[in-house]
């Protein structure tokens, strides 16, 4: 296994990624874990503790892992947007990945604006040509912000969806991501918690656990 912090070429200059790349009996899954953290403008870093406990459950299931620091974070260059310019982001590593490995079955992650952000690519990557030899096996959002401008819309194909959230989420309505796994039929743990899981990222492993189908 190697561990690596990169900067690569990217539309906005540079991005920051901690990449790991699984080799020999490790690499189990031909599986690629592309992770999405939350939002830059309210302190959203690749390092943020749930990000951090998804890299390390994918880490630990022997698949590569890429998060990465949206434009304007850490050593990312340019300037936080909106949401365009972060999927435009969240795209330049996923290609960055696929020409880096072998690995095609994708577990696409994403906490809050991240979760946004994932969604998004998904979508993107749906009925795309570029992706035909992908698959999206797994798609975690966590806590995703499902009020945000065209997440109602988004349409995506995946083998498998799922969403984690906290019961008393204090910044995404739980009453609103409940509304929004019902109506796409997204299997869902509510965890008794607020949104940023304090004290309850042993209980959110678990239950990526639970969820993710190999």
């Amino acid at each position: 296994m190697k561990q690596e912090i990169l900067l690569i070429d990217a539309p906005a200059g540079v991005l920051e990624v901690d990449a790991i790349w699984q080799s020999g009996e490790r690499q189990t899954k031909d599986g690629l874990a592309i992770l999405c953290h939350p939002n830059p403008v309210q302190g959203g870093t690749m390092n943020n503790k749930v990000v951090s406990t998804m890299y390390r459950f994918c880490r630990d299931g022997g698949m590569d892992v890429l998060r990465f620091n949206f434009r304007g974070v850490g050593r990312s260059t340019g300037q936080t947007g909106t949401g365009d310019g972060e999927l435009e982001d969240a795209l330049t590593v996923l290609r960055y990945a696929l020409k880096h490995t072998k690995a095609r079955k994708l577990w696409l992650g994403g906490f809050s604006f991240g979760g946004y952000t994932a969604a998004r690519l998904a979508s993107l990557m749906t009925d795309n040509e570029e992706f035909f030899d992908v698959n999206l096996h797994n798609l975690a959002l966590i806590a995703p912000s499902v009020m945000r401008v065209g997440m109602a819309s988004l349409r995506w194909q995946a083998d498998h969806t799922f969403m984690i959230y906290g019961d008393q989420d204090e910044l995404v309505s739980p009453e609103h991501l409940a509304q929004f796994a019902k109506q796409r039929d997204i299997p869902t743990t509510v965890l008794s918690t607020g949104h940023f899981f304090h004290g309850k990222l042993v209980e959110l492993g678990q239950s990526l656990q639970k969820h993710t189908k190999i």
